[in-house]
């Protein structure tokens, strides 16, 4: 019995772990483990940026929907594990830049072909393009309602323009 518990002692101390730690930040963005990731080749609007909150519009009502992308990846990943794989650079903001996955499920493709993110082009080379089609012919998510997009509203932003 006494060597059941030196062997236990052992393994809880040798620094052995499976934690296992997620935060989602915003609708492109997550904390595993404690690595900031940032999803390449998608961009949804922003939850905070030099401290303004990212809103749409559904007719008149105005909704911060940078909370609604951020919510649509919390419900997704409800409970499962998300596994990343990682590009070789990260972005010029020194940003790890990933495409994360849960049960081999693009978390990035399920966000734009829902309509919570948009393909960003520029950077993805349109992958993510044909989802964005489909969201838009259906009208979901964002597509059902007045946006910007995150990169046109950023650069509003730092123009004064809101």
């Amino acid at each position: 019995m006494r060597f059941f518990f030196i062997i236990l002692f052992i393994l809880l101390n040798s620094g052995l772990s499976n934690a296992y730690e997620i935060k989602v930040v915003d609708g492109d963005t997550i904390i595993l483990n404690g690595e900031k990731i940032r999803f390449s080749g998608i961009d949804t609007p922003e939850s905070y940026y030099r401290g303004k909150k990212q809103i749409c519009y559904d007719g008149n009502i105005k909704i911060f929907c940078g909370d609604i992308s951020k919510k649509a990846l919390i419900n997704k990943i409800a409970g499962n594990t998300v596994s990343c794989v990682k590009e070789k650079k990260p972005d010029r903001y020194k940003r790890i830049l990933a495409e994360c996955f849960i049960n081999n499920e693009s978390l990035s493709k399920y966000l734009v072909r829902n309509g919570y993110a948009f393909d960003y082009a520029y950077y993805s080379k349109k992958k993510f393009a044909e989802d964005e089609q489909y969201a838009k012919k259906n009208k979901l998510g964002f597509w059902k309602i007045e946006f910007d997009y995150p990169w046109i509203w950023r650069k509003k932003v730092r123009e004064g323009k809101i």
